[in-house]
């Protein structure tokens, strides 16, 4: 991992009004993703200085243990994924100085074979998103602040950049950290850690430019890093990064509006130390939300009530490694995998169906720089 490390960036922008500070390998992106699963393939990522990458994964049936069949070539520093809606291609982003998106071939799940390589006209893209109608894949840039359009090619190839939308920060630089689409596909989303802000964009399907419809601006210093629709699409859970909480926003896909209600503290008052949430997820059925919270380095749980329109902290159990970046539900929502950047672990937790609240941890496999977990 090379440049400004997590641990400094937060400690030199953890006050509003500071100088500008740019990070580099820093980011990852929320569970929301725009493509179906269902290939049965498991995909980790992790940063290239480990060795590894993207690697392909199996669960074992008895013991719900995860342990890794192979490392693809050539898929330098991947941090995120998405999965074309006909499971025939994987793209990856290569959080690289120079960064590039990734497009791999799934005609094998168990063995992607790499298609092409396109720039992603950015630093160290950390999140993307392939668009509902299957014709572009959306990337955010964190160190560039920016929001980039690539085409979906015949074959699934990647074509140039299109457009770019550029964020700008008021206090600190921009830093978008994830852009995904609205449960109605018509819109298009970037949290922006640096300028405080969510993105809303309408995309011109034609074409692939982005129009700016809302700024969603939240508190100086707040710094969203992701969000998560509630699965009735009424409301989007924000989660702070500077701050550990997650703001509560209406989403009305008529006009494409956020609007910020009910903030919700992502850790019990007196938590001892700096606390930075990683990632957010909702369950299936909509009555949990999970946050990973690294500091505490737990899994934060809140219970939703009034059909999404709050939330309420129930729990934060621990994950078993240090500063967890990213969680994520297998496909049953029976187990929470996480993975712990700074401890380079992967582990897994049981989850009560009943009460929605992880148990203790199972068990862990040994990954250094590990990313994020998907279950394509």
């Amino acid at each position: 991992m090379t440049g400004l490390d997590r641990r400094t960036f937060l400690g030199a922008v953890g006050a509003a009004g500071l100088t500008t500070v740019l990070g580099s390998h820093l980011a990852n992106a929320s569970e929301q993703t725009c493509g179906p699963k269902g290939t049965g393939a498991i995909y980790v990522s992790s940063y290239t200085s480990s060795g590894h990458g993207l690697d392909v994964a199996h669960r074992d049936a008895a013991t719900n243990a995860l342990a890794v069949d192979r490392t693809i070539p050539g898929v330098s520093n991947a941090s995120w994924f998405d999965i074309s809606a006909d499971r025939k291609t994987l793209y990856v982003t290569n959080e690289d100085e120079n960064g590039q998106i990734s497009a791999l071939s799934l005609t094998d799940p168990a063995k992607p074979k790499l298609l092409n390589k396109k720039s992603a006209k950015g630093k160290h893209p950390t999140h993307l998103c392939v668009h509902s109608s299957q014709k572009y894949v959306l990337a955010a840039n964190y160190s560039s602040g920016s929001v980039v359009v690539l085409p979906i090619l015949a074959g699934g190839k990647l074509g140039d950049v299109v457009d770019l939308a550029q964020h700008k920060g008021a206090e600190r630089d921009a830093h978008a950290h994830q852009v995904v689409n609205d449960p109605t596909g018509k819109w298009v989303l970037s949290v922006d850690l640096g300028a405080d802000s969510v993105y809303v964009y309408k995309l011109d399907v034609a074409t692939g430019k982005l129009k700016l419809n809302q700024q969603l601006k939240l508190p100086s210093g707040a710094g969203p890093r992701h969000l998560a629709f509630h699965g009735g699409g009424k409301y989007a859970y924000i989660l702070g990064e500077l701050r550990a909480e997650v703001t509560i926003a209406a989403w009305d896909p008529a006009t494409g509006k956020l609007t910020a209600g009910q903030v919700v503290k992502a850790v019990p008052a007196g938590t001892p130390g700096e606390q930075y949430p990683g990632e957010i997820t909702t369950s299936k059925d909509g009555r949990f939300v999970y946050a990973s919270v690294r500091g505490s380095d737990t899994i934060a749980s809140f219970g939703v009530g009034e059909d999404g329109k709050s939330l309420k902290l129930l729990n934060n159990a621990p994950v078993g490694g240090v500063y967890p970046r990213h969680l994520t539900l297998d496909p049953t929502e029976s187990w929470f995998y996480v993975s712990s950047d700074k401890s380079g672990t992967l582990s897994w937790l049981p989850r009560d169906p009943a009460t929605g609240l992880p148990g203790a941890v199972a068990g862990k496999l040994a990954l250094p720089q590990v990313n994020s977990v998907l279950f394509a």
